[in-house]
């Protein structure tokens, strides 16, 4: 079987089509810690630093967002989930800080992810799309 001339390093960026850009900003900036990288205010994009990755959001009523046909709903959703590996894996520390700030937390578990077996916990956005923060493997 021949091989791809290429090697998978990282996932790169993921995008969300969303309903309300303000709030997902401030869910995904000022709860989960992500920054704003860039914006594309003409095409109805902004694109957050999430570590060595991207979370670009796009508003679903703008030039970019028209494309993706109807948004998500009680009947579809973007994705299944996305997943944040994140450093400094706290559950009590982290499922308080989430409730303290409203976040709907959902299943606390261990799952297997890019680094192998190891802590998670499901965690929902203001528009229903379920997060994985993921800690570092079990040894």
């Amino acid at each position: 079987m021949n091989k791809p001339p290429f090697r998978i390093e990282q996932l790169d960026h993921l995008v969300l089509r969303v309903y309300d850009v303000p709030t997902m900003l401030a869910f995904y900036c000022d709860v989960l810690g992500c920054t704003v990288e860039r914006r594309q205010d003409e095409i109805g994009l902004v694109q957050l630093r999430a570590g060595a990755s991207l979370i670009d959001l796009v508003s679903l009523d703008s030039k970019l967002g028209r494309h993706g046909g109807a948004g998500p709903g009680t009947e579809g959703h973007n994705m299944d989930h996305l997943c944040l590996s994140v450093e400094g894996y706290d559950e009590a520390a982290i499922v308080a800080y989430l409730k303290e700030r409203g976040v709907h937390v959902g299943d606390v578990g261990s799952r297997y992810g890019a680094k192998g077996e190891g802590p998670s916990i499901y965690l929902f956005d203001p528009q229903g799309n379920m997060v994985e923060l993921k800690g570092p493997p079990a040894h």
